[in-house]
């Protein structure tokens, strides 16, 4: 390679709360595992970071029934945070993993403030890079979302785990909020350092012959292509009225998609179901983002990003 073909590649590298990403992708929450799994497909260093699936204080065995339906341009899940709990991720699985990337994120969610608070202190003293407070995941009964919803319930979770969090402190919307813009500007004023959206769209199959919800809690989490165009309209939205960082999320599938979120505001980028229905899709998605920037003569992302 020349030096002036080196010139011309592009730069995907992001500052996200001063963590400083090879580029913006991130691998999202709940759909890669705790990234021992992508192994078989590629090594994670390759992204700028990776999200850990939900945890919570105490183990949680997940939901029962079908966790998985997929919709025509979409997938529907109730996993129910199904994981090991804090403690045994601090002690078992962290080691196993801290070199797998440069920005290891910890998705946190909880029940009630305590375990919220308890859990988050926890991980947020261990070596991670980051938390990803998860206030908006639509398939458990009590907690998750339910913070989301409501502006005053989002304020009051984050301002009790504040303190409790001693690294960068990203919020995970809910697209289902009563003013997605409304809480995006509470959390921040209560010391959110970035916000991630969207989180799944609370949705309802039917399976038509046993005359009965698809899933045992009746509703469930819509991902994938389908949410695309809300979701880059939301992330539009929450990036020109925060002054923090946004990390967008929903349907993303080809570097295309991932620039139209930079473009509407987002620093970085999370994909999720395209992940599990093509594993390898996210390196795929890095190498189009430069083919696209290189062919439009775009050096680096902040050229574009927040144009619309």
């Amino acid at each position: 390679m020349t030096k002036e073909s080196l010139a011309q590649v592009p730069d995907l590298s992001v500052d996200l709360c001063k963590i400083t990403l090879k580029n913006p992708v991130i691998a999202a929450s709940g759909t890669c595992g705790f990234g021992l799994e992508l192994m078989h497909f590629y090594h994670p260093s390759v992204l700028g970071g990776f999200s850990t699936k939900g945890l919570t204080l105490y183990p949680r065995p997940g939901n029962h029934g079908i966790r998985l339906h997929e919709t025509r341009a979409g997938l529907m899940n109730s996993i129910g945070l199904q994981n090991p709990g804090t403690e045994v991720f601090v002690k078992e699985i962290l080691p196993k993993i801290r070199g797998l990337t440069n920005c290891l994120i910890a998705n946190v969610g909880g029940s009630d403030f305590d375990d919220y608070i308890e859990a988050v202190e926890m991980v947020s003293a261990a070596d991670v890079d980051m938390i990803e407070l998860n206030i908006s995941c639509p398939n458990v009964k009590c907690g998750g979302m339910a913070f989301g919803i409501r502006t005053q319930d989002a304020a009051a979770i984050v301002k009790a785990v504040r303190p409790a969090c001693k690294k960068p402190l990203m919020v995970k919307l809910s697209p289902n909020a009563h003013d997605l813009v409304e809480v995006a500007l509470a959390v921040q004023d209560e010391g959110a350092d970035c916000l991630s959206l969207v989180n799944t769209f609370s949705a309802l199959a039917i399976d038509v012959y046993t005359r009965k919800p698809v899933f045992n809690n009746v509703t469930a989490g819509l991902s994938g292509p389908a949410i695309k165009p809300i979701a880059l309209r939301m992330t539009r939205d929450v990036a020109k009225a925060v002054q923090i960082p946004v990390v967008g999320m929903g349907g993303i599938e080809t570097g295309i998609d991932a620039i139209e979120f930079i473009m509407a505001g987002a620093t970085a980028v999370q994909v999720g179901t395209a992940g599990m229905v093509q594993p390898d899709i996210l390196p795929k998605i890095i190498d189009e983002m430069a083919q696209f920037m290189a062919s439009q003569g775009i050096s680096n992302l902040k050229e574009i990003q927040g144009i619309i």
